[in-house]
């Protein structure tokens, strides 16, 4: 009987394995849409807004983005965990991804839940302070903190925030102690340091840079491993005297988990080519942000790393959602 069927088997493994391209092939077949778990107007906003374009263009097909806010980007990446697996819902995944499992009882799996298509961009962010508070340097800044434990006061854009993480493992790596002041969103915490009433702020440099630039805030250091293009002059946080600390939000692309390999790998193949448009290049790095470019499954593990890091942070800092 084994013997009969086995023929059966391999013309059945040959159809799949032509099924799959032509799955590719086809693909989109209908409208695709981007979940933007976020509002309008933020850096996850604007990068959906740049693939669907790129992507209408491409496939002669319309893309559209969809913002689905709510519990700080959870309800719209479940909305994307539980759609169809056939790539006609894509995700804007960036580092709340690997927060929110931390701070949020979630009916879906981060990792399993999601295929991992690409990442397309990593933002720095910078420290930065009001021109009163009496310090030059990083380790003007250390020194001070360590003089006033708890009584130098930074603003976030919210609790759980990227920016308030990214302080929080700044403390955490320097071994200082601030105040935390949250607000609701990045606008208005930069303007209450801005007008001196909060002392400190980490932020993304596009943010900031106007302020920075317009001599209303003091950039000590910048987050990344490497010294940022539009503030050149800004030491690395690490250069300023805290070792191994590196902080900053990331943004890519997911798939419902159970996508087609042909169809992921053909949206991975798009969002290369995407980056390759020097338009594209000039867009990202004037907003402050550097091109990420990793495989799929690359991705995956950058993003289950990220996950562990901010779980440390989260936990070690005792934050929890608000």
């Amino acid at each position: 009987m084994t013997r009969l069927h086995a023929p059966l088997f391999a013309i059945a493994g040959s159809v799949l394995a032509l099924v799959a391209p032509a799955a590719a092939q086809d693909y989109p077949t209908k409208q695709v849409r981007i979940i933007v778990p976020f509002a309008p107007g933020g850096l996850n906003d604007l990068v959906g807004r740049m693939l669907a374009q790129h992507l209408t263009e491409k496939f002669g097909r319309q893309v559209i983005v969809e913002n689905r806010t709510g519990a700080g980007g959870v309800v719209g990446t479940e909305l994307v965990a539980n759609s169809p697996k056939d790539g006609h819902t894509l995700l804007v995944v960036s580092i709340a991804h690997a927060v929110n499992p931390w701070l949020y009882k979630l009916n879906y799996d981060p990792s399993k839940s999601f295929a991992p298509v690409a990442p397309i961009l990593s933002s720095q962010n910078a420290l930065a302070v009001n021109l009163d508070l009496p310090v030059k340097s990083l380790k003007d800044f250390l020194a001070l903190a360590k003089q006033q434990p708890g009584k130098i006061q930074y603003a976030s854009g919210g609790i759980g925030g990227s920016l308030h993480l990214a302080m929080e493992l700044f403390k955490i790596t320097a071994g200082v102690d601030l105040l935390h002041v949250p607000f609701r969103g990045a606008g208005p915490a930069v303007i209450d340091v801005v007008g001196g009433h909060t002392k400190a702020i980490n932020a993304t440099i596009s943010t900031l840079s106007p302020h920075i630039r317009g001599g209303k805030l003091r950039a000590i250091g910048v987050s990344g491993k490497k010294r940022s293009d539009v503030l050149p002059e800004v030491p690395t946080i690490e250069e300023g005297g805290v070792p191994g600390y590196d902080a900053g939000n990331w943004i890519g692309i997911a798939a419902p988990a159970g996508t087609p390999a042909a169809i992921v790998n053909r949206l991975h193949k798009e969002i290369s080519a995407m980056l390759d448009l020097p338009d594209i290049q000039k867009q990202i790095a004037a907003d402050g942000s550097e091109i990420m470019r990793m495989s799929p499954a690359e991705f995956g593990a950058y993003m289950d790393n990220e996950m562990a890091k901010w779980g440390k942070v989260v936990k070690t800092a005792g934050i929890t959602a608000q």
